[in-house]
């Protein structure tokens, strides 16, 4: 056995991430020359037999000339119209089967009202008398939204929305993830992948929320402990997935986790309770931040924090679907 010297926990060790970004180059390379092989082998010329008047070929052949073997079209999986429409930046895809029940979408000149309708890939797509187009460019925005700033594409009333914070940011049509109030401020994601604002918006999900509130007094020990147990609204019942003070010394400031989706539940929670919430703020949202983006300004998402959202929670979706199939 090989004697181990005092010196090895000097000796520097690669990092986690490091050893993982070098298995998956190591799979890319060997996926890379798989496909390789078989694309060469695909093109290599079929062989001739040696005795072309007494060998058949592999189909059967008797003249043993190489046979023309017709391969069948890959069958290619049809798009659902409200998912197309989704595609093509116009909304979330359950805002777009909403448009479909309404009759606002016409497939071919042809109103549809179902919004799992198989779409060809030739078939033309209107949305309130207007063509869309699948989008090509995906983009990700991370707003820090500012007070009296309305969570909506546009408003009829002149009022200032978020859309004319990020107008310079792309020529590419984006529209806000989920809501947040006029004077509700924070972490708010803009994006035309309509596949993704769906996924982020969907209670089955359960993207979690951060905010940190300011009441209007200090937050009792007994009304903390009965949001801990669950407060029913009129809507039903509310469940928190943490709370806390941030500053021990501060009780009217607190802090809040929450999946729910539910319009203005926090403020509605609060003042079930007999508080008026002076300051709303969503901290985190998803895996989100607003770290070093100043309120009123935004960024561009990295490539691995898209990554990240799109791979968020989906364990415990696989998880969810096992325990409940039969």
């Amino acid at each position: 056995m090989a004697k181990t010297t005092g010196f090895q926990k000097f000796i520097t060790r690669k990092k986690g991430s490091v050893i993982k970004e070098e298995a998956r180059q190591e799979k890319r390379r060997i996926k890379k020359e798989r496909a390789e092989a078989i694309e060469l082998r695909r093109n290599r010329p079929p062989s001739i037999p040696r005795n072309p008047s007494a060998e058949a070929d592999a189909t059967g052949n008797p003249s043993g000339r190489p046979s023309i073997v017709k391969k069948k079209p890959p069958v290619e999986e049809k798009m659902p119209l409200n998912k197309y429409i989704a595609h093509c930046g116009v909304c979330s895809r359950r805002d777009a089967a909403e448009l479909v029940r309404q009759g606002k979408v016409k497939v071919n000149g042809t109103p549809v009202l179902e919004p799992g309708y198989k779409m060809a890939d030739t078939d033309s797509v209107t949305v309130n008398g207007k063509k869309v187009f699948p989008e090509k460019n995906l983009v990700y925005i991370l707003l820090n939204k500012p007070k009296d700033c309305i969570t909506t594409a546009s408003d009829t009333h002149g009022r200032k929305t978020v859309m004319d914070l990020v107008r310079s940011a792309t020529p590419e049509r984006v529209y806000p993830v989920g809501r947040l109030d006029r004077n509700t401020t924070g972490v708010l994601l803009l994006t035309n992948d309509g596949e993704l604002a769906q996924k982020l918006s969907h209670p089955s999900f359960e993207v979690r929320k951060t905010y940190e509130v300011r009441l209007d007094k200090p937050l009792s020990k007994a009304d903390f402990d009965k949001i801990v147990a669950g407060v029913t609204l009129d809507d039903g019942l509310v469940n928190v997935d943490a709370l806390a003070h941030p500053d021990p010394k501060d009780r009217s400031v607190v802090g809040i986790e929450i999946h729910s989706g539910r319009n203005r539940i926090v403020r509605r929670l609060f003042e079930s309770l007999g508080y008026d919430v002076r300051n709303l703020d969503r901290v985190v949202f998803a895996n989100l931040t607003k770290k070093n983006v100043d309120r009123g300004k935004w960024r561009f998402l990295q490539e691995k924090e898209v990554r990240l959202l799109k791979f968020l929670n989906k364990s415990f979706l696989r998880r969810t679907r096992s325990e409940h199939t039969p």
